[in-house]
Protein backbone atom coordinates (compact mmCIF):
# COMPACT_ATOMS: atom_id res chain seq x y z
CA UNK A 1 0.00 0.00 0.00
CA UNK A 2 1.41 3.62 -0.99
CA UNK A 3 0.33 6.24 1.54
CA UNK A 4 0.12 9.76 0.89
CA UNK A 5 0.38 12.20 4.28
CA UNK A 6 -0.78 15.97 2.77
CA UNK A 7 -1.22 17.59 5.83
CA UNK A 8 1.54 17.80 9.14
CA UNK A 9 0.80 14.99 10.81
CA UNK A 10 3.06 14.37 14.21
CA UNK A 11 6.06 12.05 13.47
CA UNK A 12 5.12 9.47 15.44
CA UNK A 13 2.09 8.50 12.73
CA UNK A 14 4.45 8.71 9.81
CA UNK A 15 7.34 6.47 11.81
CA UNK A 16 4.38 4.33 12.21
CA UNK A 17 3.09 4.12 8.89
CA UNK A 18 6.82 3.82 7.15
CA UNK A 19 7.48 1.19 9.55
CA UNK A 20 5.52 -1.20 6.78
CA UNK A 21 3.84 1.14 4.00
CA UNK A 22 5.20 3.55 1.52
CA UNK A 23 5.05 6.69 2.42
CA UNK A 24 5.26 10.35 0.88
CA UNK A 25 4.67 13.19 2.72
CA UNK A 26 3.73 16.22 0.26
CA UNK A 27 1.98 19.22 2.15
CA UNK A 28 0.08 22.48 0.72
CA UNK A 29 -0.60 21.18 -2.35
CA UNK A 30 -3.38 22.82 -4.26
CA UNK A 31 -6.80 21.08 -5.42
CA UNK A 32 -5.03 20.68 -8.74
CA UNK A 33 -1.90 19.16 -7.56
CA UNK A 34 -3.83 16.73 -5.53
CA UNK A 35 -6.00 15.69 -8.42
CA UNK A 36 -2.88 15.03 -10.32
CA UNK A 37 -1.03 13.02 -7.62
CA UNK A 38 -3.97 11.11 -5.79
CA UNK A 39 -3.75 8.33 -8.73
CA UNK A 40 -0.31 6.93 -7.62
CA UNK A 41 -1.63 6.21 -4.14
CA UNK A 42 -3.66 3.61 -2.34
CA UNK A 43 -4.34 5.78 0.72
CA UNK A 44 -4.37 9.12 2.25
CA UNK A 45 -4.23 10.89 5.00
CA UNK A 46 -5.44 14.25 6.16
CA UNK A 47 -6.67 16.54 8.68
CA UNK A 48 -8.31 19.41 8.16
CA UNK A 49 -6.24 21.06 5.34
CA UNK A 50 -6.53 19.09 2.40
CA UNK A 51 -10.01 19.19 0.81
CA UNK A 52 -10.78 15.66 -0.70
CA UNK A 53 -13.53 16.98 -2.87
CA UNK A 54 -15.59 15.02 -5.82
CA UNK A 55 -13.20 15.59 -8.37
CA UNK A 56 -10.19 14.42 -6.59
CA UNK A 57 -12.23 11.26 -5.79
CA UNK A 58 -13.08 11.01 -9.34
CA UNK A 59 -9.19 10.54 -10.39
CA UNK A 60 -8.37 8.60 -7.30
CA UNK A 61 -8.10 4.86 -8.93
CA UNK A 62 -5.98 3.34 -6.64
CA UNK A 63 -7.43 4.70 -3.48
CA UNK A 64 -8.99 2.68 -0.85
CA UNK A 65 -9.29 4.89 2.44
CA UNK A 66 -9.40 8.62 3.52
CA UNK A 67 -7.52 8.72 6.67
CA UNK A 68 -8.62 11.56 8.99
CA UNK A 69 -6.26 12.43 12.25
CA UNK A 70 -8.79 14.05 13.77
CA UNK A 71 -12.70 14.57 14.27
CA UNK A 72 -14.54 16.22 11.65
CA UNK A 73 -14.73 14.73 7.86
CA UNK A 74 -16.53 18.37 6.19
CA UNK A 75 -13.58 18.57 4.08
CA UNK A 76 -14.28 15.35 2.75
CA UNK A 77 -16.57 14.16 0.10
CA UNK A 78 -17.95 11.16 2.18
CA UNK A 79 -21.01 10.42 -0.65
CA UNK A 80 -18.35 10.34 -3.45
CA UNK A 81 -15.93 7.93 -1.39
CA UNK A 82 -18.81 6.44 -0.58
CA UNK A 83 -20.05 5.58 -4.23
CA UNK A 84 -16.39 4.59 -5.30
CA UNK A 85 -15.86 2.31 -2.29
CA UNK A 86 -13.44 4.33 -0.43
CA UNK A 87 -13.37 3.68 3.11
CA UNK A 88 -13.12 7.37 5.29
CA UNK A 89 -12.32 7.01 8.98
CA UNK A 90 -11.46 9.52 11.46
CA UNK A 91 -9.78 9.43 15.09
CA UNK A 92 -12.52 10.58 17.29
CA UNK A 93 -10.94 10.00 20.82
CA UNK A 94 -7.42 11.31 20.07
CA UNK A 95 -8.30 15.03 20.31
CA UNK A 96 -11.19 14.86 22.91
CA UNK A 97 -9.75 15.61 25.68
CA UNK A 98 -7.66 18.61 24.53
CA UNK A 99 -10.62 19.93 22.62
CA UNK A 100 -12.57 19.70 25.99
CA UNK A 101 -10.00 21.87 27.74
CA UNK A 102 -9.30 24.45 25.19
CA UNK A 103 -13.05 25.25 25.08
CA UNK A 104 -13.18 25.76 28.97
CA UNK A 105 -9.83 27.93 28.55
CA UNK A 106 -11.98 29.75 26.09
CA UNK A 107 -14.90 30.31 28.18
CA UNK A 108 -12.79 31.05 31.40
CA UNK A 109 -11.11 33.62 29.40
CA UNK A 110 -14.36 35.30 28.40
CA UNK A 111 -15.87 35.12 31.60
CA UNK A 112 -12.71 36.98 32.98
CA UNK A 113 -12.20 39.49 29.73
CA UNK A 114 -8.55 37.87 29.93
CA UNK A 115 -7.45 38.47 26.69
CA UNK A 116 -8.62 41.90 26.76
CA UNK A 117 -7.57 42.63 29.89
CA UNK A 118 -3.83 41.44 29.16
CA UNK A 119 -3.86 43.17 25.93
CA UNK A 120 -4.46 46.56 27.13
CA UNK A 121 -1.60 45.47 30.61
CA UNK A 122 0.11 45.04 27.82
CA UNK A 123 0.00 48.64 26.27
CA UNK A 124 0.69 50.40 30.02
CA UNK A 125 -3.07 50.40 30.28
CA UNK A 126 -4.48 49.54 34.23
CA UNK A 127 -8.48 49.72 34.40
CA UNK A 128 -9.78 46.71 36.43
CA UNK A 129 -13.36 47.94 36.88
CA UNK A 130 -13.59 48.11 32.60
CA UNK A 131 -12.67 44.05 32.84
CA UNK A 132 -14.76 42.79 35.48
CA UNK A 133 -16.16 39.05 34.96
CA UNK A 134 -18.71 37.05 35.86
CA UNK A 135 -18.44 33.50 38.01
CA UNK A 136 -19.27 30.35 36.66
CA UNK A 137 -21.12 29.40 40.38
CA UNK A 138 -24.37 28.96 40.19
CA UNK A 139 -24.48 29.55 36.07
CA UNK A 140 -26.71 27.80 33.54
CA UNK A 141 -24.49 26.06 31.12
CA UNK A 142 -26.22 25.13 27.81
CA UNK A 143 -24.15 22.14 25.50
CA UNK A 144 -25.64 22.06 22.00
CA UNK A 145 -24.22 18.34 21.52
CA UNK A 146 -23.30 15.26 23.88
CA UNK A 147 -20.70 13.89 21.75
CA UNK A 148 -17.22 12.90 23.22
CA UNK A 149 -15.64 16.78 23.78
CA UNK A 150 -19.97 17.45 24.92
CA UNK A 151 -19.74 15.20 27.47
CA UNK A 152 -16.29 15.73 29.05
CA UNK A 153 -17.31 19.62 28.97
CA UNK A 154 -20.37 18.68 30.84
CA UNK A 155 -18.09 16.17 33.32
CA UNK A 156 -16.01 19.36 33.96
CA UNK A 157 -18.16 22.65 34.50
CA UNK A 158 -20.01 20.27 37.11
CA UNK A 159 -16.94 20.92 39.16
CA UNK A 160 -17.62 24.71 38.76
CA UNK A 161 -20.76 24.34 40.29
CA UNK A 162 -22.68 24.74 37.21
CA UNK A 163 -25.98 23.32 36.15
CA UNK A 164 -25.95 21.90 33.10
CA UNK A 165 -28.98 21.71 30.65
CA UNK A 166 -28.14 20.29 27.18
CA UNK A 167 -29.84 19.76 23.71
CA UNK A 168 -28.93 15.78 21.63
CA UNK A 169 -31.81 13.86 20.16
CA UNK A 170 -29.63 10.82 20.18
CA UNK A 171 -28.73 10.97 23.56
CA UNK A 172 -31.56 9.06 25.86
CA UNK A 173 -33.02 10.63 29.45
CA UNK A 174 -31.59 7.25 30.85
CA UNK A 175 -27.55 8.44 29.72
CA UNK A 176 -28.46 11.78 30.74
CA UNK A 177 -29.57 10.99 33.99
CA UNK A 178 -26.21 9.10 34.31
CA UNK A 179 -24.66 12.11 33.33
CA UNK A 180 -26.01 14.45 35.55
CA UNK A 181 -27.47 17.03 33.48
CA UNK A 182 -30.95 17.46 32.42
CA UNK A 183 -32.09 17.21 28.44
CA UNK A 184 -34.13 20.34 26.97
CA UNK A 185 -35.09 21.00 23.61
CA UNK A 186 -32.33 23.38 21.59
CA UNK A 187 -35.05 26.57 21.91
CA UNK A 188 -34.82 26.11 25.94
CA UNK A 189 -31.03 25.50 26.23
CA UNK A 190 -30.88 28.89 24.27
CA UNK A 191 -32.77 30.83 26.40
CA UNK A 192 -32.03 29.55 29.85
CA UNK A 193 -28.12 29.64 29.16
CA UNK A 194 -26.36 32.10 30.56
CA UNK A 195 -23.01 30.18 28.93
CA UNK A 196 -23.96 27.92 25.98
CA UNK A 197 -21.09 25.84 24.01
CA UNK A 198 -21.68 23.94 20.86
CA UNK A 199 -20.05 20.58 20.21
CA UNK A 200 -22.33 19.25 17.04
CA UNK A 201 -20.25 18.00 13.70
CA UNK A 202 -21.39 20.23 10.43
CA UNK A 203 -23.95 18.62 8.50
CA UNK A 204 -26.32 20.13 6.43
CA UNK A 205 -28.82 19.92 9.56
CA UNK A 206 -26.36 22.08 11.95
CA UNK A 207 -24.96 24.43 9.63
CA UNK A 208 -26.09 27.83 10.72
CA UNK A 209 -27.53 26.36 13.84
CA UNK A 210 -27.70 29.04 15.27
CA UNK A 211 -28.97 32.74 13.58
CA UNK A 212 -30.25 35.70 14.31
CA UNK A 213 -33.47 34.44 15.59
CA UNK A 214 -31.85 31.82 17.70
CA UNK A 215 -29.67 35.06 18.94
CA UNK A 216 -33.24 36.88 19.56
CA UNK A 217 -34.19 34.50 22.17
CA UNK A 218 -31.08 34.43 24.45
CA UNK A 219 -29.89 36.35 27.69
CA UNK A 220 -28.27 39.21 27.18
CA UNK A 221 -25.85 38.30 29.46
CA UNK A 222 -25.14 35.13 27.85
CA UNK A 223 -21.60 34.13 26.33
CA UNK A 224 -21.52 31.60 23.71
CA UNK A 225 -18.45 29.53 22.51
CA UNK A 226 -17.71 27.64 19.33
CA UNK A 227 -14.74 24.88 19.83
CA UNK A 228 -16.21 22.38 16.98
CA UNK A 229 -16.64 23.64 14.02
CA UNK A 230 -16.95 26.81 11.76
CA UNK A 231 -20.71 27.24 9.82
CA UNK A 232 -22.32 25.67 13.28
CA UNK A 233 -23.09 29.26 14.50
CA UNK A 234 -23.90 31.97 11.84
CA UNK A 235 -20.97 34.24 11.76
CA UNK A 236 -22.30 37.02 10.19
CA UNK A 237 -25.13 36.82 13.05
CA UNK A 238 -23.13 36.22 15.38
CA UNK A 239 -20.97 39.34 15.05
CA UNK A 240 -24.38 41.82 14.99
CA UNK A 241 -25.47 40.06 17.87
CA UNK A 242 -22.52 41.39 19.97
CA UNK A 243 -22.34 44.38 18.42
CA UNK A 244 -25.57 45.15 19.01
CA UNK A 245 -25.65 44.17 22.81
CA UNK A 246 -28.17 41.43 22.16
CA UNK A 247 -25.22 38.77 23.76
CA UNK A 248 -22.41 39.85 26.23
CA UNK A 249 -19.57 37.95 24.44
CA UNK A 250 -18.34 34.86 22.38
CA UNK A 251 -15.26 32.97 22.34
CA UNK A 252 -14.75 31.46 18.36
CA UNK A 253 -11.92 28.77 17.54
CA UNK A 254 -13.27 27.42 14.67
CA UNK A 255 -14.28 29.43 10.96
CA UNK A 256 -16.32 28.93 7.66
CA UNK A 257 -13.15 30.19 5.91
CA UNK A 258 -9.56 29.53 7.51
CA UNK A 259 -7.52 31.54 7.90
CA UNK A 260 -10.58 33.69 8.58
CA UNK A 261 -9.12 36.99 6.85
CA UNK A 262 -11.86 39.44 6.50
CA UNK A 263 -14.13 37.60 8.82
CA UNK A 264 -16.18 40.05 11.02
CA UNK A 265 -16.32 38.46 14.17
CA UNK A 266 -12.29 39.51 14.48
CA UNK A 267 -13.45 42.93 14.60
CA UNK A 268 -15.36 42.64 18.01
CA UNK A 269 -13.51 43.16 21.34
CA UNK A 270 -16.04 40.85 22.87
CA UNK A 271 -15.60 38.11 20.72
CA UNK A 272 -11.80 36.32 21.73
CA UNK A 273 -10.55 33.90 19.08
CA UNK A 274 -8.04 31.52 18.48
CA UNK A 275 -6.62 29.97 15.08
CA UNK A 276 -8.58 26.39 15.71
CA UNK A 277 -6.44 25.07 18.82
CA UNK A 278 -8.73 22.88 19.91
CA UNK A 279 -6.73 19.26 19.13
CA UNK A 280 -3.40 21.75 18.98
CA UNK A 281 -1.73 20.22 22.21
CA UNK A 282 1.20 17.74 22.11
CA UNK A 283 -0.49 14.75 23.43
CA UNK A 284 -3.58 15.43 20.87
CA UNK A 285 -0.96 15.62 17.77
CA UNK A 286 0.75 12.24 18.68
CA UNK A 287 -2.33 10.63 19.71
CA UNK A 288 -4.76 11.32 16.28
CA UNK A 289 -1.19 10.85 14.14
CA UNK A 290 -0.78 7.51 15.66
CA UNK A 291 -4.70 6.38 15.57
CA UNK A 292 -4.95 7.51 12.22
CA UNK A 293 -1.55 5.01 11.30
CA UNK A 294 -2.76 1.99 13.32
CA UNK A 295 -6.06 2.08 11.53
CA UNK A 296 -4.57 2.51 7.77
CA UNK A 297 -2.25 -0.59 8.69
CA UNK A 298 -5.23 -2.27 10.09
CA UNK A 299 -6.64 -1.90 6.66
CA UNK A 300 -2.91 -2.63 4.65
CA UNK A 301 -3.49 -6.10 5.91
CA UNK A 302 -6.66 -6.98 5.24
CA UNK A 303 -8.59 -5.84 8.67
CA UNK A 304 -11.55 -3.41 9.33
CA UNK A 305 -11.04 -0.18 10.69
CA UNK A 306 -12.11 0.60 14.43
CA UNK A 307 -13.39 4.49 13.09
CA UNK A 308 -14.79 4.21 9.47
CA UNK A 309 -17.26 7.19 9.04
CA UNK A 310 -19.44 5.17 6.39
CA UNK A 311 -19.12 1.89 7.15
CA UNK A 312 -20.48 -0.30 10.08
CA UNK A 313 -18.31 -0.21 12.90
CA UNK A 314 -17.04 -3.74 14.06
CA UNK A 315 -15.48 -4.68 17.33
CA UNK A 316 -12.59 -6.85 17.82
CA UNK A 317 -15.49 -9.29 19.91
CA UNK A 318 -17.92 -8.82 17.51
CA UNK A 319 -15.58 -9.61 14.41
CA UNK A 320 -14.20 -12.67 16.66
CA UNK A 321 -17.97 -14.28 17.25
CA UNK A 322 -19.30 -13.11 13.85
CA UNK A 323 -15.93 -13.54 11.11
CA UNK A 324 -17.18 -17.08 9.80
CA UNK A 325 -20.62 -16.10 9.74
CA UNK A 326 -19.60 -13.06 8.12
CA UNK A 327 -17.23 -15.40 5.70
CA UNK A 328 -20.03 -17.59 4.99
CA UNK A 329 -22.46 -14.94 3.81
CA UNK A 330 -20.10 -13.74 1.47
CA UNK A 331 -19.66 -17.66 0.24
CA UNK A 332 -23.61 -18.23 0.29
CA UNK A 333 -24.12 -14.56 -1.97
CA UNK A 334 -21.60 -15.63 -4.36
CA UNK A 335 -23.18 -19.13 -5.53
CA UNK A 336 -26.69 -17.45 -5.36
CA UNK A 337 -25.47 -14.75 -7.52
CA UNK A 338 -23.48 -17.01 -9.91
CA UNK A 339 -26.46 -19.56 -10.29
CA UNK A 340 -29.02 -16.95 -10.82
CA UNK A 341 -26.90 -14.48 -12.61
CA UNK A 342 -28.19 -10.80 -13.30
CA UNK A 343 -31.99 -9.66 -12.96
CA UNK A 344 -32.79 -10.56 -9.66
CA UNK A 345 -35.31 -8.11 -7.90
CA UNK A 346 -35.10 -9.47 -4.39
CA UNK A 347 -32.69 -10.60 -1.91
CA UNK A 348 -34.14 -12.24 1.50
CA UNK A 349 -31.92 -13.09 4.85
CA UNK A 350 -33.21 -15.08 7.86
CA UNK A 351 -30.97 -15.70 10.41
CA UNK A 352 -31.71 -18.44 12.70
CA UNK A 353 -32.60 -17.38 16.54
CA UNK A 354 -28.35 -18.05 17.88
CA UNK A 355 -27.10 -15.31 15.29
CA UNK A 356 -29.88 -12.85 15.12
CA UNK A 357 -29.40 -12.18 18.49
CA UNK A 358 -25.79 -10.49 18.19
CA UNK A 359 -25.20 -7.56 15.16
CA UNK A 360 -25.82 -9.21 12.06
CA UNK A 361 -25.43 -5.90 10.53
CA UNK A 362 -21.61 -7.18 8.99
CA UNK A 363 -23.10 -10.22 7.99
CA UNK A 364 -25.40 -9.08 5.61
CA UNK A 365 -23.15 -6.51 4.27
CA UNK A 366 -20.95 -9.62 3.11
CA UNK A 367 -23.56 -11.34 1.78
CA UNK A 368 -24.57 -8.72 -0.55
CA UNK A 369 -20.63 -8.17 -1.27
CA UNK A 370 -20.48 -12.11 -2.37
CA UNK A 371 -23.63 -11.57 -4.37
CA UNK A 372 -23.16 -8.67 -6.86
CA UNK A 373 -18.45 -9.26 -6.36
CA UNK A 374 -19.36 -11.93 -9.05
CA UNK A 375 -22.08 -10.10 -10.88
CA UNK A 376 -20.57 -6.52 -11.27
CA UNK A 377 -17.05 -7.24 -13.14
CA UNK A 378 -14.52 -4.48 -12.29
CA UNK A 379 -16.99 -2.98 -10.04
CA UNK A 380 -15.95 -2.59 -6.39
CA UNK A 381 -18.23 -4.30 -3.90
CA UNK A 382 -16.90 -3.60 -0.61
CA UNK A 383 -18.22 -3.27 2.84
CA UNK A 384 -18.66 0.83 2.26
CA UNK A 385 -20.59 0.81 -0.91
CA UNK A 386 -22.14 -2.73 -0.78
CA UNK A 387 -25.60 -1.62 0.50
CA UNK A 388 -25.81 1.48 -1.26
CA UNK A 389 -24.89 0.05 -4.51
CA UNK A 390 -27.61 -2.96 -3.87
CA UNK A 391 -30.32 -0.10 -3.18
CA UNK A 392 -28.92 1.78 -6.15
CA UNK A 393 -29.75 -0.99 -8.75
CA UNK A 394 -33.31 -1.29 -7.28
CA UNK A 395 -32.99 -4.58 -4.99
CA UNK A 396 -35.17 -4.54 -2.36
CA UNK A 397 -33.58 -5.97 0.82
CA UNK A 398 -35.63 -8.23 3.66
CA UNK A 399 -34.12 -9.40 7.16
CA UNK A 400 -35.95 -11.38 9.77
CA UNK A 401 -35.31 -14.23 12.17
CA UNK A 402 -36.42 -17.90 12.93
CA UNK A 403 -36.22 -20.40 15.08
CA UNK A 404 -33.85 -23.86 14.73
CA UNK A 405 -34.18 -24.66 10.60
CA UNK A 406 -33.50 -28.47 9.58
CA UNK A 407 -31.49 -29.24 13.25
CA UNK A 408 -29.33 -26.24 13.88
CA UNK A 409 -30.04 -22.85 15.09
CA UNK A 410 -27.57 -20.68 14.24
CA UNK A 411 -28.36 -20.89 10.03
CA UNK A 412 -28.62 -18.36 7.79
CA UNK A 413 -30.84 -18.41 4.91
CA UNK A 414 -30.44 -16.72 1.59
CA UNK A 415 -32.92 -16.01 -0.79
CA UNK A 416 -33.23 -14.57 -4.06
CA UNK A 417 -36.02 -13.79 -6.65
CA UNK A 418 -35.70 -13.05 -9.92
CA UNK A 419 -39.10 -13.13 -12.34
CA UNK A 420 -40.88 -14.64 -9.11
CA UNK A 421 -38.79 -17.73 -8.90
CA UNK A 422 -36.74 -18.13 -5.85
CA UNK A 423 -33.60 -19.41 -5.15
CA UNK A 424 -32.80 -20.94 -1.90
CA UNK A 425 -28.81 -21.59 0.15
CA UNK A 426 -28.85 -22.16 3.89
CA UNK A 427 -25.39 -22.40 5.56
CA UNK A 428 -24.08 -22.79 9.33
CA UNK A 429 -21.09 -22.64 11.39
CA UNK A 430 -20.08 -25.60 13.48
CA UNK A 431 -18.87 -25.76 16.55
CA UNK A 432 -15.08 -25.21 15.45
CA UNK A 433 -15.92 -22.81 13.17
CA UNK A 434 -16.45 -24.50 10.13
CA UNK A 435 -18.51 -22.92 7.46
CA UNK A 436 -20.80 -25.13 5.65
CA UNK A 437 -23.52 -24.63 2.90
CA UNK A 438 -25.90 -27.78 4.06
CA UNK A 439 -29.30 -26.60 1.74
CA UNK A 440 -29.76 -25.39 -2.14
CA UNK A 441 -33.33 -24.98 -2.94
CA UNK A 442 -35.18 -28.26 -1.84
CA UNK A 443 -31.93 -30.06 -1.44
CA UNK A 444 -30.26 -30.91 1.91
CA UNK A 445 -26.48 -31.97 0.91
CA UNK A 446 -22.93 -30.42 1.51
CA UNK A 447 -21.55 -27.76 -0.34
CA UNK A 448 -18.35 -26.44 0.12
CA UNK A 449 -17.49 -22.83 0.68
CA UNK A 450 -13.69 -22.86 -0.71
CA UNK A 451 -12.92 -23.98 -3.95
CA UNK A 452 -14.56 -25.18 -7.52
CA UNK A 453 -16.87 -26.98 -8.05
CA UNK A 454 -19.58 -28.56 -10.56
CA UNK A 455 -23.32 -28.32 -9.45
CA UNK A 456 -25.49 -30.47 -11.86
CA UNK A 457 -29.28 -31.38 -11.37
CA UNK A 458 -29.54 -34.95 -12.52
CA UNK A 459 -32.43 -37.95 -12.66
CA UNK A 460 -32.30 -40.39 -10.29
CA UNK A 461 -31.63 -43.23 -11.80
CA UNK A 462 -28.24 -45.36 -12.67
CA UNK A 463 -25.38 -44.65 -15.22
CA UNK A 464 -25.67 -41.20 -14.90
CA UNK A 465 -23.28 -39.97 -12.10
CA UNK A 466 -20.29 -42.01 -13.71
CA UNK A 467 -20.36 -40.53 -17.00
CA UNK A 468 -20.37 -37.65 -16.30
CA UNK A 469 -17.41 -38.24 -14.30
CA UNK A 470 -15.87 -39.78 -17.21
CA UNK A 471 -16.54 -36.32 -19.64
CA UNK A 472 -14.58 -34.80 -16.44
CA UNK A 473 -11.86 -36.74 -16.53
CA UNK A 474 -11.61 -37.09 -20.56
CA UNK A 475 -11.22 -33.46 -20.18
CA UNK A 476 -7.63 -33.70 -17.50
CA UNK A 477 -10.53 -32.28 -14.84
CA UNK A 478 -9.56 -33.75 -11.23
CA UNK A 479 -12.24 -35.04 -8.67
CA UNK A 480 -12.05 -34.22 -5.31
CA UNK A 481 -15.09 -35.13 -3.48
CA UNK A 482 -18.69 -35.33 -4.53
CA UNK A 483 -21.94 -35.08 -2.65
CA UNK A 484 -25.37 -35.84 -3.67
CA UNK A 485 -28.75 -34.60 -2.10
CA UNK A 486 -32.02 -36.50 -2.82
CA UNK A 487 -35.03 -35.47 -2.05
CA UNK A 488 -36.97 -38.52 -2.79
CA UNK A 489 -36.64 -41.83 -4.92
CA UNK A 490 -37.56 -40.73 -8.34
CA UNK A 491 -37.20 -37.20 -7.43
CA UNK A 492 -34.81 -34.96 -9.74
CA UNK A 493 -31.30 -35.24 -7.87
CA UNK A 494 -28.53 -32.46 -6.45
CA UNK A 495 -24.61 -33.75 -7.49
CA UNK A 496 -22.00 -31.35 -6.26
CA UNK A 497 -18.66 -32.20 -7.47
CA UNK A 498 -15.51 -30.46 -5.91
CA UNK A 499 -12.40 -30.17 -8.82
CA UNK A 500 -9.14 -29.19 -8.81
CA UNK A 501 -9.65 -26.61 -11.75
CA UNK A 502 -12.05 -24.78 -13.63
CA UNK A 503 -13.86 -26.73 -16.43
CA UNK A 504 -13.52 -25.33 -19.54
CA UNK A 505 -16.87 -24.36 -21.76
CA UNK A 506 -16.95 -27.51 -24.37
CA UNK A 507 -16.62 -29.83 -21.22
CA UNK A 508 -19.20 -28.25 -19.45
CA UNK A 509 -21.54 -28.38 -22.87
CA UNK A 510 -20.50 -31.86 -23.02
CA UNK A 511 -21.53 -32.84 -19.18
CA UNK A 512 -24.64 -31.41 -20.23
CA UNK A 513 -25.53 -33.53 -22.77
CA UNK A 514 -25.08 -36.91 -20.91
CA UNK A 515 -28.37 -38.07 -21.01
CA UNK A 516 -30.32 -37.44 -17.65
CA UNK A 517 -28.21 -34.61 -16.68
CA UNK A 518 -31.00 -31.56 -16.51
CA UNK A 519 -28.55 -29.05 -15.79
CA UNK A 520 -25.06 -27.93 -15.05
CA UNK A 521 -23.48 -25.52 -13.57
CA UNK A 522 -19.72 -23.98 -12.85
CA UNK A 523 -19.39 -22.55 -9.62
CA UNK A 524 -16.11 -20.61 -8.11
CA UNK A 525 -16.19 -19.92 -4.25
Amino acid sequence: MKVLVSDSLAEDGIKRLKSALDVDVITNLSPEELIVKIKDYDALVIRSGTKVTADVIKAADRLKVIGRAGVGIDNVDVEAATKKGIIVLNTPGGNTISAAEHTIAMMLALARNIPQANAALHKGEWNRKKYTGVEFFNKTLGIVGLGRVGAEVATRMKSFGMQIIAYDPFVTEERAKQMGLKLADLQTVLREGDFITVHTPLTNETRNLIDDDEFNIMKPSVRIVNCARGGIINEAALARAVAEGKIAGAAVDVFTKEPPTGNPLLEQEKIITTPHLGASTTEAQVNVAVAVADQILTIANGGLPTNAINMPAISPETLAVMGPYMKLAEKMGSLAGQLVGSGFDGLELTYGVTIAEKDIRPVTISAIMGLLGCLLGGVSVNFVNAQRTLKEMGIKLLEGKTDATNGYSNTITLKLTKKGEMTVVQGTVSGNKETRIVQLNQYHTYIPTEGDMVIAVIEDKPNIIGPCCVVLGEGNINIGSMHVGRIAEGKPQLMVLSVDQMASEDIMKKLVSVPGVTSAKMVEL
